[in-house]
């Protein structure tokens, strides 16, 4: 009779194909943003360097650097939920860490600053309010010491990316 794995083993595995999806992105890489992931829940992390001050003035993270950081979490959010969903179904081998989605594209993706970033490590997440075959809406809310103050939010659309068996 056949063991089962361990927890921990799983949780790997899970890990594996959520860095092979961030990976999928250069410029997650290129700004440095990682994903903390608890269960089906993820959080982006920004780790501070110099590099991201706009404002060396104030100094400030700069504002494209936030509104990036807000979209990849949204595009990320949505393509591990499809990535999640499909695992938990058994529609994809847990063995399978290199499988990977196709991206979701922007329809539009509006930010709003709340207050200046300042240089020090950045959080968000992403709430999808909808998902359905062809469209999605994501709300992403970014923070750095204290979670209930915000220093952007967002919210974009998306056009889904067709499912593997439709063509």
């Amino acid at each position: 009779m056949k063991r089962p794995e361990p927890v921990q083993v799983v949780k790997t595995r899970r890990d594996a194909m959520l860095a092979n999806l961030a990976g999928a992105v250069p410029y997650i890489g290129f700004l440095g943003v990682e994903f903390d992931r608890r269960g089906d829940e993820l959080t982006a992390v920004l780790p501070y360097k110099p590099a991201l001050i706009g404002n060396p003035a104030l100094p400030a993270i700069h504002g494209g650097v936030t509104a990036s950081f807000l979209e990849i979490t949204a595009v990320i959010e949505l393509s591990w939920s499809i990535l999640w969903s499909d695992l938990e179904a058994g529609r994809i081998d847990p063995e399978a860490t290199d499988v990977l989605p196709r991206m979701p594209k922007t329809i539009d993706f509006t930010v709003d600053y709340l207050r200046s970033g300042l240089p020090r490590d950045a959080y968000a997440r992403a709430r999808i309010n909808r998902s359905g075959r062809r469209y999605a809406s994501v709300h992403v809310e970014a923070w750095q010491d204290n979670r209930s103050k915000l220093f952007a939010q967002a919210t974009g659309h998306f056009v889904m990316p067709p499912a593997p068996d439709a063509g």
